[in-house]
């Protein structure tokens, strides 16, 4: 995060804080570890510095708390209505229909992803990790000659 790791982490204060709290823990540790100070550190009062010209400014600490949340947002699955596919599910044969077991659609059929984002079928077929799906994308997305195209060459 721009250098400056967990900016409220260094100053030892609450995301929540007001900004005066933020002032107030910024000037005791800055008076501790100042080279004049209790314990000298420079390297510590560096990352001081750093962290408290990003949450002095309102502006500049929205645009890190923005920054910081996307960064500890975990992604959300999209679970099929068959429930989630793990490493306890068998495996489908070739003669099965097509299941994606990795990725965002984990655990959907194609056939059902053609109907609910063809857009992301297309790209799988583009990318290496579809490789295998290429068969049934062509058969899920029948009106796309390109793909149609790629499976025969694939086969």
């Amino acid at each position: 995060m721009d250098g400056a790791g967990d900016a409220y982490g260094i100053l030892q204060v609450d995301p929540s804080a007001e900004q005066v709290v933020i002032q107030a823990a910024y000037r005791v540790l800055a008076r501790r570890f100042h080279p004049d100070g209790d314990q000298p550190d420079l390297h510590r009062m560096a990352e001081l510095n750093r962290a408290y010209s990003i949450l002095r400014d309102p502006e500049s600490r929205r645009r890190f708390d923005t920054k910081r949340t996307m960064l500890h947002t975990q992604p959300i699955p999209v679970i099929p209505a068959g429930g989630p596919v793990d490493a306890w599910t068998p495996r489908r044969t070739p003669t099965e229909p097509a299941l994606l077991d990795f990725g965002r659609y984990i655990g959907w059929l194609v056939s059902d992803l053609a109907r609910h984002d063809p857009d992301y079928l297309r790209w799988l077929s583009r990318h290496s990790s579809g490789l295998r799906f290429r068969a049934a994308i062509a058969r899920a997305l029948p009106r796309e000659p390109d793909l149609t195209r790629r499976a025969n060459s694939v086969a």
